[in-house]
């Protein structure tokens, strides 16, 4: 929801006086690449819903007849559901990594444990480190939407995809939206585009040994990361999942996530 158009503030993200219009927001974006999909002749579409308690959307507003994936628990997260049946994956919505430029809401994955991520080197974001589970389905990433920042991280792993750029972040509580219209209609066409060009774009580029770099917060937060099996420490506030299965490795970065996420709430 962070990568939306016209969304710049924590309130518009979370339940509260504003979260409806962020929820109307993402939904009609969603809707918007699903229509440009109809148009290059897909048939049919699942929707994972990734944000927050995942239950952000109405599913008899969803266009296309599209299936609904939503609730907080899920073995694969953001990208539970996905396996080597799909043809293309959409990501919409997305926001730029905690640690890297000002990106509007930055953050990757908790923002209370995590400070930073790294795969093989790259600084990552979600769609980064999600790239993980499409690139052992071998299934390409063709449309990522959000600010500029968030596609120009995302570019070195996912070589070829579409970039719909509804925004240009000025902070992190600040960016110069596109008019909603205007962006629903650039997701529209990037969607149709991307699809259009399947056989020109690649599974993520992504090579064993898979290494993610995860740094916490804090001390406490890296240690108890390291009852995750297939972590290891680094430094005090560094852990490294690394393996050469790529699923295994995005299973153990969930694994750490949940893991930590009880006791950053402690603060």
């Amino acid at each position: 929801m962070e990568g939306v158009a016209g969304i710049v503030d924590w309130q518009q993200v979370m339940p509260g006086p504003e979260f409806e219009l962020g929820r109307r927001l993402l939904l009609e974006e969603v809707n918007a690449a699903i229509d440009g999909a109809v148009e290059a002749g897909a048939q049919s579409f699942l929707v994972n819903d990734s944000h927050g308690a995942m239950q952000n959307l109405n599913p008899d507003q969803l266009h296309g007849e599209a299936e609904y994936l939503s609730g907080r628990h899920k073995p694969l997260y953001m990208m539970e559901g996905l396996d080597s049946s799909f043809d293309a994956i959409f990501f919409i919505g997305y926001h730029g990594a905690v640690d890297g430029a000002a990106s509007a809401l930055s953050h990757t994955y908790n923002p209370a444990a995590i400070q930073g991520v790294t795969l093989n080197g790259h600084l990552v974001g979600e769609s980064g480190i999600n790239a993980l589970v499409a690139s052992h389905h071998r299934v390409p990433i063709s449309l990522i939407s959000g600010d500029q920042h968030t596609a120009a991280q995302a570019e070195p792993i996912l070589a070829g995809a579409e970039m719909a750029v509804v925004k240009q972040s000025v902070s992190r509580l600040a960016a110069r939206s596109l008019h909603p219209t205007i962006a629903r209609q650039l997701i529209h066409d990037a969607a149709s585009k991307s699809l259009r060009r399947l056989g020109e774009i690649p599974p993520p580029r992504l090579t064993a040994p898979f290494r993610l770099g995860v740094r916490l917060r804090n001390a406490d937060l890296a240690e108890v990361a390291l009852q995750v099996s297939g972590v290891r420490s680094v430094s005090e506030l560094e852990v490294l999942v690394e393996g050469d299965d790529a699923l295994s490795v995005f299973q153990s970065f969930v694994g750490l996530v949940q893991i930590t996420r009880g006791l950053a709430q402690e603060r």
